[in-house]
């Protein structure tokens, strides 16, 4: 009798832990802060980049809560504030530098998406922002 005691025992703990990991291996995580994100497309189109080395990026900071990056040929840089339980987010109106460049028509597009974003999806190593319900703004990869 006891040797079967200790067999159920074994197997309920098993079982136990076994679904524990699989809960936690299974959640997606929606966390886009401390990452650096490259620009791929804008307004569903995929970027042409005149200088490929000028590249959009962004990062977030929960420090602060700012955002920094590189818009194509300025720097740019503000605050932002995001609920990533609800995946909203908005970018406030920061600074930039203000130098002329060959990508400067990306530059504009890309800081008018991320002044327009309220949200925002995240899939594998793809981030999204969107405004409302519409057609992505800005699609991003991890860099």
């Amino acid at each position: 009798m006891k040797s079967l005691y200790y067999y159920l025992s074994a197997l309920f703990l098993a079982v136990f832990l076994v679904s524990c990991n699989t809960q936690t291996a299974q959640k997606p995580t929606t966390d886009i802060t401390g990452k650096t994100w490259k620009l791929t497309e804008l307004n569903g189109k995929p970027i042409e980049l005149k200088n490929p080395k000028n590249n959009p990026h962004f990062k977030l900071d929960l420090n602060g809560m700012r955002y920094e990056g590189h818009a194509g040929c300025n720097g740019l840089g503000g605050t932002f504030e995001i609920k990533q339980d609800v995946m909203r987010i908005k970018f406030n109106q920061g600074m930039s530098t203000m130098m002329a460049c060959e990508d400067l028509d990306i530059e504009n597009q890309f800081t008018k998406a991320l002044l327009s974003a309220d949200n925002y999806s995240v899939n594998g190593n793809t981030l999204t922002l969107n405004k409302a319900r519409m057609a992505p703004l800005a699609k991003f990869v991890l860099q």
